[in-house]
């Protein structure tokens, strides 16, 4: 007769934390300042006021905006600040950066709420693959809230776990 096949992996204590599960759902917008400036690069600021107060904020209702200007130009910080209070109460977030940065920021945001108690003295194993946008950022902070709690990180999959740490004894 043969022998019972044991999943000695799902009988273990190991927690597989999937950081996708703290994406915040919404969509996502880019909004390049460069179409207001002359040029592209020259910032004329009684034009640019005018094209901030002119803009149609449809599409940014609800959203999360990143705010970047694709071309060299040299922006005053006051030019996103500006444009950021056209979409106060309309966005759900407005930042100035790339998607990566909307995405680290509100990662972030997630993962300072992260009750870690489940995760006391516990083998945990970083889920690598998402289907999700995952700032690497995002796996830094994870480690940095996790490892003064876990017993041991690794990362990728039960079958192929890379070890990143363990907690001396």
């Amino acid at each position: 007769m043969a022998e019972e096949i044991v999943n000695k992996i799902a009988q273990s204590k190991l927690i597989t934390f999937n950081l996708e599960d703290l994406y915040v759902s919404g969509t996502r917008v880019s909004l390049d300042i460069a179409q207001w400036l002359d040029q592209g690069f020259i910032l004329r600021e009684k034009s640019f006021r005018e094209s901030v107060k002119n803009l149609d904020t449809s599409a940014y209702d609800q959203a999360f905006v990143h705010l970047y200007c694709s071309t060299d130009a040299i922006v005053p910080a006051w030019a996103f600040m500006l444009v950021a209070t056209r979409l106060n109460g309309i966005a759900r977030k407005v930042i100035s950066g790339s998607r990566e940065v909307l995405e680290t920021i509100l990662y972030t945001e997630q993962l300072t709420q992260l009750d870690v108690t489940p995760f006391m003295d516990a083998p945990i194993i970083v889920k690598g693959c998402a289907d999700k946008p995952v700032p690497e950022n995002a796996y830094l902070l994870l480690i940095e809230k996790l490892q003064p709690v876990a017993r041991s990180l690794m990362f990728g999959e039960a079958c192929s776990a890379v070890p990143l740490f363990k907690r001396k004894k």
